[in-house]
């Protein structure tokens, strides 16, 4: 699978850009804030329906526009697919492909799977675990639809359950078995989404472990732990458990919402003991242990995006991720970079073909 074409309007500070990609490695390279890391996140757009640095749509328009629109044309099994996301201030968002529009996103989601590599993933190992569950819960969602729409239960029943305790503390009532039944629900979509986590980061464990050792090649110990409060309890007995509990603070204190990802690095957490660089190291090899599982499940590979991949890393890690690409582990690539001279002396030398585009105030440059 690879993007053959690519169209921003009025995306971020692009007015119009086109790109023609090839099929291998696509280099984007410019000062910080030409609009280089923008092109990347409009093939986020149109790969999973949003943006990978801004939560809020409408942010992502141009200054003093009223819209934006993106399109782009993906080669998948010698089938040709045009997806177009378009946003008008004050309406909802559209996702089409092949002009036909998705009633629910989530029908996209996984059709053109990527993996994004971003200084901005600092974010996983610093802050809270929702940032971890959202990453280990995009990963699978790519390959794995049937979590997705669990996911989305699970989050819908939670929400109704923690709305429903909220009414018993205001009317001074309790009806349990209609709580009961918000319960079983719950009880269904979190056992299953446990059990896919589980399953995901057991595999994903060894895997990151050998590219740490590749690209980092130090003696230090990583690891990576699985923590949910259904490691040891089970959830039909945590939540009655918990009962009293949610009833004072009309929340559900128990489920797979309260999950965590731990990672460590020589028994210790690493965001306290791991310098920047190894930081950086260990967020790249999750992230190719992932470009890793997803390629096995999912049977052709995914699109890496590699955005200023070259910041705190040397010259030789940055050299072992190309020879990955020459090796032909990644199929399609698309790599960010503030010096030409190093992305081309770096690519040179690894002798792989690659495309080269300057971008400069939201532009293309010929």
């Amino acid at each position: 699978m690879y993007l053959k074409k690519l169209s921003l309007s009025n995306f971020k500070n692009h007015s119009e850009s086109n790109f023609q990609f090839g099929e291998k490695v696509n280099c984007f390279v410019g000062d910080n804030g030409s609009g280089k890391t923008n092109i990347l996140d409009a093939i986020h757009y149109l790969s999973l329906s949003k943006s990978y640095f801004n939560k809020m749509d409408a942010q992502n328009i141009k200054f003093a526009e009223d819209f934006f629109i993106l399109k782009g044309v993906f080669i998948k099994a010698n089938e040709q697919s045009e997806i177009q996301c378009n946003l008008q201030k004050g309406e909802q968002k559209i996702l089409k492909c092949n002009g036909k529009k998705y009633k629910r996103f989530s029908d996209h989601i996984g059709g053109f799977p990527i993996v994004v590599i971003s200084p901005t993933d600092s974010n996983i190992i610093l802050d809270g675990s929702e940032i971890r569950r959202r990453y280990i819960d995009s990963s699978i969602a790519q390959y794995n639809r049937k979590y997705l729409k669990n996911l989305i239960d699970y989050n819908k029943t939670l929400k109704q359950r923690n709305a429903l305790l909220k009414s018993f503390a205001e009317k001074q009532y309790f009806d349990s078995l209609t709580l009961e039944t918000f319960d079983n629900q719950l009880i269904a979509f979190g056992t299953t989404i446990f059990k896919e986590r589980t399953h995901f980061l057991e595999l994903l464990i060894s895997v990151f472990k050998k590219y740490y050792a590749l690209i980092a090649n130090q003696r230090e110990v990583v690891d990576i732990k699985y923590s949910s409060q259904l490691n040891e309890n089970d959830f039909a007995q945590a939540l009655k458990s918990s009962l009293s509990k949610d009833r004072m603070s009309q929340y559900t204190n128990v489920g797979v919402h309260k999950d965590d990802i731990i990672f460590e690095m020589d028994n210790h957490p690493i965001k306290k003991i791991g310098s920047q660089g190894q930081q950086k190291s260990f967020l790249i090899s999750l992230k190719l242990a992932q470009f890793d599982f997803m390629e096995k499940q999912l049977g052709f590979k995914p699109i890496l995006l590699l955005d200023d991949i070259f910041d705190k890393l040397d010259e030789k890690r940055v050299e072992k991720i190309i020879s990955f690409a020459r090796e032909g582990f990644f199929g399609q690539v698309f790599i960010t970079d503030t010096h030409r001279d190093r992305t081309e002396k770096i690519l040179n030398t690894s002798k792989i073909k690659y495309e080269m585009f300057k971008i400069e105030n939201g532009g293309v440059v010929k």
